[in-house]
């Protein structure tokens, strides 16, 4: 059959190239068209469409500014779905252009399924009316979204959390000698841009090696301006989970990094920034924060702050730095941080997700075959 996969940053290519393992396996005839990333690539052994670095935004002004180009991508993206006729649409994450996507689908009568959902449990709470009339299926991937989805009335499957699977099934290498802190600034340009500065300050002030995870989407280029010759500085491409696992701490971008240092067991503090008109629209309009506690993966799913998350104002050199050094120099903290990491393994289960969501697909897909 024929599946037709959208995901539009860094996160929904890992996890949309895992799956499509899973639909291979699921599926042995399974053919492949994407927009997506180089993990999805690799796992059907064909070029993206177009690639989510030239479709990623990140914020309202960024939305604002790109108006043009994402329009363009829109109508660029139902005429290829028209074009291709595919057996089923699988949407992950990405909802400003899926749910446009997944209307469109609905239209001409082709099976839209969504992984990993839009997180209207945080804001746009709006979206869930679109999503029930347009979806047939939704895969969800935390347990907390269970009784969410269930109250709205909207079709979905758990079937875990990937990225238990991504990491139990990555071989380990050391990535550097010696002792350094993980740094993960993001995945876009707009986040790299507020992260760095204040972390270069904040690696001044600790004087240890800082390694940084570059985004799949970037180049040294991007890098290099704040770095500005630090020698204690050093980025890596596509080591990120390697330098997750054996760092001394972690100053991570809030999103899937944050889940990714909870599950190879590093101490960690969250940063998130977004420009000040962004931010008004969250909080003031959105009401982003009236609705969930954390902004952290982890802390969500264990509904309590197992690490610090420093928002907006709070997020400053002084306070990376001593939160930074409080991981490093408090035992009990590190300790009871471990022991909340291996409560959040227990509640999200083992691996498979990819698969059960293949599988299910597959089911779903057969009676309209018939």
């Amino acid at each position: 059959m024929r599946y037709y996969l959208i995901a539009g940053e860094a996160s929904g290519d890992l996890h949309g190239g895992n799956l499509m393992k899973g639909l291979k396996t699921a599926d042995p005839s399974a053919e492949f068209r994407f927009w997506g990333g180089d993990n999805m690539a690799a796992a059907s052994g064909s070029s993206p469409v177009v690639h989510y670095r030239d479709c990623a935004v990140m914020g309202i002004t960024d939305v604002m500014f790109k108006a043009p180009a994402l329009l363009g991508n829109l109508k660029r993206c139902k005429k290829d779905i028209a074009d291709w006729k595919p057996d089923a649409v699988i949407l992950i994450d990405y909802p400003g252009f899926n749910l446009k996507i997944a209307k469109y689908c609905k239209d001409i009568s082709v099976k839209v399924f969504w992984y990993i959902a839009p997180k209207t449990w945080a804001s746009r709470e709006g979206r869930n009316a679109r999503l029930k009339e347009y979806v047939d299926k939704m895969f969800i991937i935390f347990p907390f979204e269970i009784q969410y989805f269930s109250d709205k009335g909207i079709p979905f499957q758990y079937v875990g959390t990937p990225l238990v699977e991504e990491i139990d099934s990555h071989e380990w290498k050391r990535p550097c000698e010696g002792s350094y802190i993980a740094l993960l600034p993001g995945s876009r340009k707009g986040e790299i841009s507020r992260m760095m500065p204040v972390c270069m300050e904040a690696a001044d002030a600790l004087g240890m090696k800082v390694l940084v995870a570059g985004a799949p989407a970037a180049d040294m280029e991007t890098y290099t301006p704040y770095i500005n010759g630090r020698s204690n500085v050093e980025v890596l491409f596509g080591r990120t989970l390697d330098i997750l696992k054996y760092a001394d701490a972690a100053i991570i971008n809030s999103g899937t990094a944050s889940l990714e240092a909870a599950l190879t067991g590093t101490p960690q503090v969250v940063c998130w920034s977004a420009s000040g008109f962004s931010f008004f629209v969250g909080k003031y309009i959105l009401r982003v924060l009236d609705h969930v506690k954390y902004i952290s993966l982890a802390n969500l799913c264990l509904d309590k702050p197992v690490f610090k998350e420093l928002i907006q104002n709070d997020f400053n050199a002084q306070a990376v730095t001593g939160e930074v050094r409080n991981l490093l120099e408090n035992s009990r903290r590190r300790e009871e941080m471990q022991a909340d990491y291996a409560r959040l393994r227990e509640v999200l289960g083992g691996g498979g997700a990819s698969l059960t969501a293949a599988r299910a697909i597959m089911e779903e897909i057969k009676p309209s075959q018939i």
